[in-house]
Order: structure tokens, then sequence, then C-alpha cells
């Protein structure tokens, strides 16, 4: 089968992956110029930002497998961090929880890992899917070519996008569009800092309360890192939407404000940054696994499923998801 996966994170390339092991013929198409969606890396003259998801747990026996798995080839480690709740400058350390886990040398090196063997065009975005005799045929654009084209026919396609934008897409079915709309997404801006001497705060990861910023972590505290003070915040959902189309530098200077009083330290950086994140956070998740209609051949899957866990938005739902609905082929 000629299948089609529109988004190259870690829920489309899981399900792409599973579906070219079983013998499909599959393409992947991404907007980004790189895969690993939101398991994303910025690589800068400090060394890489884990600037998206975090790290991540597994409470499922089949994702603990596969992180088993992960690590054994060593592409996943464990985070052996000190976390604290942070609270108006008074510091509590974090009961235990889960191991967290996190991708090495950076997360998005499971995303290219992945990728590795699969079809995928990135810088390829996919604005429309159209019916053409009982398959499907995109509608695609790229930054290099003046007009869109058109790609396939595919006898099925799966959207392995976030919510809101898999909505767009999926308008040729409106049973699934109606379904996918219920769920909702919080974005999130995202804060870079490099310092070039120590700040000695005495945790790796702290969620800050009563703050801008809801999350820092000291990201070369992560195995495989490269050595120096880099840290990384993620502002509130609720302070991102509110300032979610705000000019990049002002909310960089807010969101440095945030981190020095929630640290109690005015050591100024020498590198910082801000990146918007539209979608970053299922706050309203579906509570299915995944949309797939066996008849049309066409699903959705990502982290916005619940798929049999406590909460949504986790790398595992996103690979559960995938999963699922890879599994749904073969049904």
């Amino acid at each position: 089968m000629k299948i089609a996966v529109i988004g190259a994170g870690l829920a489309g390339l899981t399900c792409a992956g599973q579906l070219s092991a079983h013998g499909h013929s599959v393409t992947v198409y991404e907007k980004s110029h790189s895969a690993a969606g939101r398991m994303s890396t910025r690589e800068t003259e400090l060394g890489g930002f884990d600037h998206g998801a975090q790290y991540f747990t597994a409470r499922q026996p089949a994702f603990q497998r596969q992180v088993a798995a992960w690590r054994k080839s060593g592409l996943v480690d464990l985070w052996k961090a000190r976390f604290v709740t942070l609270e108006a400058g008074v510091t509590t350390v974090a009961g235990r929880s889960s191991q967290r886990f996190v991708a090495v040398p950076g997360m998005n090196a499971l995303g290219r890992h992945l990728a590795k063997e699969l079809d995928v065009r990135t810088g390829q975005r996919v604005t429309r899917i159209e019916s053409y005799h009982g398959g499907w045929l995109l509608r695609v654009s790229a930054e290099t070519v003046a007009i869109e084209a058109s790609a396939g026919p595919f006898d099925a396609v799966i959207v392995a996008l976030p919510a809101d934008q898999a909505v767009a897409l999926l308008e040729a079915v409106p049973t699934m569009a109606s379904q996918a709309g219920r769920a909702r997404m919080a974005p999130c801006w995202s804060l870079l800092l490099g310092f070039e001497q120590e700040l000695k705060l005495g945790f790796d990861g702290a969620w800050v309360k009563n703050s801008r910023l809801a999350w820092i972590a000291h990201d070369a505290s992560k195995p495989q890192r490269r050595p120096g003070e880099h840290w990384v915040g993620h502002a509130s959902g609720e302070w991102s939407a509110e300032h979610l189309e705000d000019d990049p530098e002002r909310v960089k200077e807010k969101l440095l404000r945030a981190f020095h009083s929630a640290t109690a330290s005015d050591v100024q950086p020498v590198y910082a940054a801000v990146h918007r994140w539209r979608f970053a956070q299922a706050v309203e998740p579906l509570p299915s696994t995944c949309l797939w209609d066996p008849q049309l051949r066409i699903g959705a899957c990502g982290d916005w499923f619940a798929a049999g866990l406590d909460g949504a938005g986790r790398i595992e739902n996103a690979y559960l998801s995938a999963a699922a609905l890879a599994e749904s082929f073969a049904a």
C-alpha cells in the first residue's frame, strides 16, 4: 500500500516506521527543514539547547519495552537530575516520581534516528488533502517552488500534526475533522539562556509557581550534553497564549526578568533567545487512541490523544497513538 504521512515528529516517524516495516511504501512530508517536531534541539556556538520536549517518562508496558530497546541501542539515557519547586524565592525539593529519559546527545537525535531509513521530504508543507479515485492526492508547497504541486495518488493518508493543524487537513472527512476539533492545545514560549559563569542554583530542573515561567532546566545536566551553563525555560500556557503575538525581543526581555526573579540570580547571559511553539501541549485531549476510517483509509495520531494514559501531551502519548494507528492497517 502507498501511504503518505504528514508530519515528522515522533508520532509521524513512529507510525511511518512501523508501516514501512510491514512492507508498505511510505512517504513522510514535513514542513520544517528537519525531522523531530517538538523533540527539537537548537544548535548554537555554545552547544545544543533542548527547547522543545524536555524529557519523557514510560508508564505503559509497550512504551517501556520501546524505551528499553532505545537505551540498549544508545539512543536514550536516564536523566539523573535534581528536581525542585520554586515559589517566591523558596526552593522545595520535589518528591520522587517516575524515571525521566532523554535522547542523546540531544532530544532531536531520536527523530533523526527514526527518520534515517524513511523517505522524509523536509521543507514541504501539505496544504490540502483531496479525494482522488478511491485514494488521495496531496497539495504540497515548498519555499523553493513558486506554485503548489500535487503528490500521489496515495492509498492512505496519516495526519500526524497538532490537533489544530490536523483539523484543516481533515476537511475532506468532516466527521473526523470535527472530532479532531474537540482537542485543545496550548502554546508555549521557550527561553534559551547561556552563561559564562556557573549559577550554582543547586538544582537541574524546577517547576516554577506564580511566575511567567512554568519550568526551567539546566540543559547541560542531561547526559552526553556539551558542558556549560545552558538553561531552558518554558513560559506557562496561560502567559504564552496571552502574549502569543508579542514581539520576540519583548518576550525575551520579560522571560529573562522572570528567570532572574525565580532564581534570585542577576547574572546576565552571554546568549539569549526565544522560540514560539504555537501548539505545544494538549490541555484537552481526545479520550481515544487515534482516529482511523478503514473505508476511506485516512487517520490521525499524535500526543493529543489520551491513548490509555492519564493526561496527554507526552512523548509516550505520541508513540502509543502512532503505534495503534499503524496496527489499524492490519486489522
